[in-house]
């Protein structure tokens, strides 16, 4: 299967699992924003830690301008394959094409490791 237009590189099935893992103990610990305008806002303000994005958004459009913004404001960002399963690891019960992360919580050191990994990822 092509990958999605906004999608510029490969996220492992570990690498999503650990994403969704974080943001669990985000859930209890932390804070985030969610859906692509409050992602959006969040990075434009710099406040942003780890921006999250569905590889599955149709229209892809909807996202497209997060992975540009992100290298312009220099905040990291990684892909998961399903919104379904983005809203569920973040308590929403909803699916959701996007989040930032504000507030790591108990989850930082969990972050850090994927921001290093997703670093080497985008280039």
């Amino acid at each position: 299967m092509a990958k999605a237009a906004h999608v510029k590189f490969e996220v492992s099935k570990e690498l999503a699992a650990r994403v969704y893992e974080a943001l669990t103990v985000v859930r209890e610990s932390g804070k985030t924003r969610k859906g692509v305008n409050e992602t959006t806002k969040a990075i434009e303000k710099g406040i942003a830690k780890l921006v999250v994005i569905a590889e599955d958004v149709d229209p892809p459009e909807i996202v497209m301008h997060l992975p540009l913004l992100c290298k312009e404001k220099q905040a990291p960002y990684v892909y998961v394959p399903s919104k379904l399963e983005l809203g569920k690891a973040i308590g929403i019960g909803v699916q959701t094409s996007s989040i930032a992360v504000v507030d790591e919580g108990e989850a930082k050191g969990l972050i850090e490791q994927i921001t290093s990994e997703t670093v080497k990822l985008s280039g």
